[in-house]
């Protein structure tokens, strides 16, 4: 997979990092550039649809990160976008019984912590089991799916925001943001980057609030040492979107 935000230049460019350092209240340069960082999805909905359960994450061109995973669920309420996860990079965690002796033991070898592997370290078990077979469909989902982007902070932001490549990516979305994200969002341009932005920012009875670092789910593996820097939640706790900066275990190469 490619990293679309190579193709990001001039105005647009600019005008996204200026957003991205209106929410995270410094400036992108302060952040460590050698840092990995990445968007996990989170919230009730994909687990109530039964999406982090779906074969998809175990194909094995997804697993090894040569295809995304994209999610048919209109989060936004419209056609597009639609989500694209990378598998490779996505946290699986298996249930603690049930699992053939054969392929715990190759498990074990794999998982970063307790039962959570990263999708790209279970490609390799693919030469051996077939993890969407029903035997081993019901032992695992995916706990931490990890948005395709390219390991910048920038792209994350972009990503976690629901922004392309350009200006024409912008959503038609309608939601008052609170009066503090009015005030600080009021001077970007072009004027649909504020209103697109808006929906990001909101009170929460629509649209998702920008929570900064706070997260009602509490710390986001923290055991695996990562750093929340942005986080966004819908009202009812459906959808999250959180931006880390990730830590060793689960950085992997960035994308080129």
């Amino acid at each position: 997979m490619k990293s679309a935000s190579a193709n990001i230049s001039g105005p647009w460019l600019e005008q996204l990092t200026g957003a991205f350092e209106i929410l995270l209240g410094r400036p992108l340069a302060s952040f460590d550039a050698d840092a990995v960082y990445a968007t996990f999805f989170g919230g009730n909905l994909i687990n109530e649809l039964g999406f982090a359960r779906d074969t998809a994450w175990v194909n094995p061109a997804a697993l090894r990160g040569a295809e995304p995973v994209v999610w048919d669920c209109p989060i936004f309420d419209l056609d597009e976008p639609l989500l694209e996860f990378d598998a490779s990079r996505s946290v699986f965690e298996f249930d603690k019984a049930g699992l053939p002796p054969e392929f715990e033991a190759d498990l074990a070898a794999a998982c970063f912590a307790g039962r959570r592997v990263l999708g790209g370290d279970l490609a390799p078990l693919l030469a051996r089991y077939d993890l969407a077979a029903s035997d081993l469909r019901d032992t695992w989902t995916v706990c931490h799916p990890r948005l395709v982007s390219d390991g910048t902070l920038f792209d994350a932001m972009r990503v976690a925001t629901a922004l392309g490549t350009g200006p024409e990516s912008l959503l038609p979305l309608e939601a008052e943001a609170a009066e503090e994200w009015q005030e600080a969002l009021a001077d970007l341009t072009p004027p649909e980057l504020f209103a697109h932005l808006s929906f990001f920012c909101t009170e929460g009875e629509e649209g998702l609030m920008y929570l900064r670092t706070e997260r009602s789910g509490g710390a986001l593996l923290a055991d695996a040492g990562c750093t929340l820097i942005a986080n966004w939640e819908e009202g009812q706790s459906q959808v999250e979107f959180a931006v880390v900066q990730v830590g060793e275990l689960l950085a992997g190469p960035r994308l080129s």
